[in-house]
């Protein structure tokens, strides 16, 4: 059984023109922090004492920054604007994995969701309200796309979910972001310049940025070819992860439409590439669909794609959006696909489906708006 034949989708890579959102000290560089504090009639070092207090002490209230004369911070408090406003958090995994609906400046609305485990807390962040990809089984797909957010709005994402473990608001004592992974709302690579400047925000060493390990920052797309080419030279060893989805161009094209501008090869020969670069294994996301994408001979021919590479395949048990006719493949069906990848050589993991009971798949909390 095949996808439904339909006539090529559209697909926007281009954002609708709308107001952005008010410059934020994320936004910039410390260099660019440094000219706009003297823009504003203070000395530059006061960019350094702004830059500990949003990524060290993870406060944006100026009122706060008692090291700051009070005149300063009520000039300051201008590179402080307030971004994201939560409409809507529900908690699972007794309160270890928290999803949050954020509404933007403009009314756009966006999601985040934080998963505390033993040995690490992961943030999956959005990288645009809505997505222009149009992949059928994606309720963030078939919303289509509002527009991009800003560098500042993805890092507040990851910003805000730091602040609640260290104040001990997630079960398990305080705690830190130690993974991000961008397989919220969007297609990161289609929101390149913001996503590369979080990316380097959150990696860059305090004050400048949060700290992180580029290697717990997995950066996800569907297959912009010269975007991973140009990712590949960034000099960021961040994981790259391909939402593959199915090994056969027919199919392809209609689960995942970009594969309508870039075939198969092209993508995994741009991810070779990438690896080769970076030295950094890729991921491959393959979401199983019953009866569409999870046959047996779909593993054979996904295994010897994929033999011999730097590779591993992430295997999701799809979410269903509520109405869709994409649902989740059997279990006896999911062991059978294991086992041939497992055949070739091929590392292979299942998916943790946690967030499921709180509308988990990406873009149900705002389609519910």
């Amino acid at each position: 059984m095949t996808a439904e034949k339909t006539e090529r989708p559209l697909l926007q890579f281009a954002a609708p023109r709308r107001a952005k959102p008010a410059r934020h000290l994320a936004d910039l560089t410390m260099a660019e922090r440094r000219a706009a504090v003297a823009e504003l009639g203070e000395k530059p070092f006061r960019a350094d004492q702004l830059s500990r207090h949003y990524f060290s002490h993870l406060t944006a209230d100026v009122s706060e920054m008692t090291d700051l004369p009070a005149a300063a911070r009520e000039q300051l408090g201008v590179l402080f604007p307030p971004l994201l406003t939560p409409v809507k958090e529900l908690t699972t995994d007794e309160g270890t994995t928290r999803k949050t609906l954020w509404r933007l400046f403009d009314g756009a609305l966006v999601e985040s969701v934080l998963m505390r485990y033993p040995d690490r807390v992961t943030m999956c962040v959005s990288s645009q309200a809505g997505c222009g990809m149009n992949c059928p089984f994606c309720a963030t797909g078939q919303a289509g796309l509002t527009r991009n957010m800003s560098t500042a709005e993805i890092v507040e994402q990851v910003v805000s979910g730091a602040r609640a473990l260290a104040a001990g608001e997630v079960p398990g004592g305080p705690a830190r972001v130690s993974n991000i992974v961008f397989m919220g709302m969007g297609e990161p690579l289609a929101n390149y310049k913001a996503v590369i400047g979080a990316v380097r925000r959150m990696v860059e060493p305090a004050p400048d940025g949060l700290g992180i390990s580029a290697r717990g920052v997995t950066v996800s797309t569907v297959g912009l070819v010269p975007a991973i080419e140009k990712l590949s030279n960034e000099g960021l060893p961040v994981t790259l992860a391909i939402s593959l989805h199915c090994p056969d161009d027919e199919l392809r094209d209609s689960l995942v439409p970009i594969n309508t501008r870039w075939k198969v090869k092209e993508v995994l020969d741009a991810a070779w590439a990438y690896a080769a670069k970076t030295k950094r294994r890729v991921s491959i996301e393959y979401a199983l669909i019953k009866d569409i994408n999870d046959q047996e001979w779909r593993a054979d021919l996904l295994g010897k794609l994929l033999k011999n590479k730097l590779v591993h395949v992430n295997l999701i048990p799809l979410n269903p959006t509520p109405g869709s006719k994409w649902t989740a493949s059997r279990p006896e069906d999911e062991r059978a696909f294991v086992r041939r990848l497992q055949y070739h050589g091929v590392a292979v993991t299942v998916r943790d489906t946690r967030g499921r009971e709180i509308d988990g798949a990406c873009g149900q909390l705002a389609a519910a708006e």
